[in-house]
């Protein structure tokens, strides 16, 4: 067997600052993904968890971790108290969570929305499972910390999803939320000097004013702006003729 992959990275050249990625159907007849890196490629299923292992029989730890809880919870009466993760569990959740991270940003540069959505869904329920069971806060944060960053992408796939709509409103709107969702994160660890400073907020709110920038016209909107402009030129006639229009708009309404 020939280990070495030079003629592949050689056919595949290496772009600083470039997230180059591709999808293919591989021997197993599974959907892949691979990313270019510096130093090679990463390689991962488009579906399920990235490395294709089944830890314990279930799809990924979340699902395994789960099942022990609900097994906890129909020994102890529903009663959740005594169920705990420890240093080690959560280390194991956060390299499976970086797996999933890879796979997200890729799938965004494909332009695979859904599976962004998927994905970083996904990887919220785990810090959120994490947060709840973590044996300390600190243990808790190892993951909490990625949140906004996870919070920035989910939004601007379903942001990406909307446009593709053409529903720029909807866009503008899912936006927002995402900036709101990081905004509230930061205060609830207590971090609300950090807001201003955060990379993933001023991302999404410079793309905002790019969608606000580029939102169609309403037809109100419209009128109004042929309004001022037949004023302008004094082109009364016009003007009185939109402005009528303007009027019965705004009385249907």
């Amino acid at each position: 067997m020939n280990f070495d992959i030079s003629a592949l990275l050689n056919d595949w050249e290496y772009r600083p600052g470039q997230i180059d990625v591709r999808k293919f159907k591989g021997k197993d007849d599974l959907e892949k993904i691979q990313l270019r890196v510096d130093l090679g490629l990463l390689q991962m299923n488009a579906e399920g968890r990235p490395d294709g292992k089944r830890p314990y029989g279930h799809e990924s730890l979340l699902e395994h971790y789960e099942a022990r809880l609900a097994k906890h919870l129909e020994a102890h009466n529903g009663d959740d108290e005594e169920f705990e993760l420890g240093a080690e569990d959560c280390a194991r959740f956060q390299q499976e969570a970086i797996q999933y991270h890879h796979r997200y940003i890729c799938l965004f540069q494909l332009q695979d929305y859904e599976g962004v959505i998927r994905d970083t869904t996904r990887n919220l329920k785990v810090f959120d499972f994490v947060e709840q069971f973590a044996a300390s806060d600190e243990l808790g944060f190892s993951l909490q910390q990625f949140r906004p960053q996870l919070l920035m992408m989910q939004t601007r796939a379903m942001g990406c999803m909307a446009l593709d709509l053409e529903d720029h409103a909807k866009a503008i709107e899912v936006v927002n939320h995402g900036v709101e969702e990081i905004r509230s994160f930061y205060q609830k660890q207590s971090r609300s000097d950090l807001i201003e400073h955060s990379g993933e907020i001023q991302s999404l709110e410079s793309w905002l004013k790019e969608l606000q920038a580029s939102r169609p016209l309403t037809k109100r909107e419209r009128l109004e702006k042929a309004l001022n402009e037949a004023v302008r030129r004094e082109d009364y006639e016009k003007a009185a003729k939109v402005r009528d229009t303007l009027k019965n708009l705004k009385t249907s309404q």
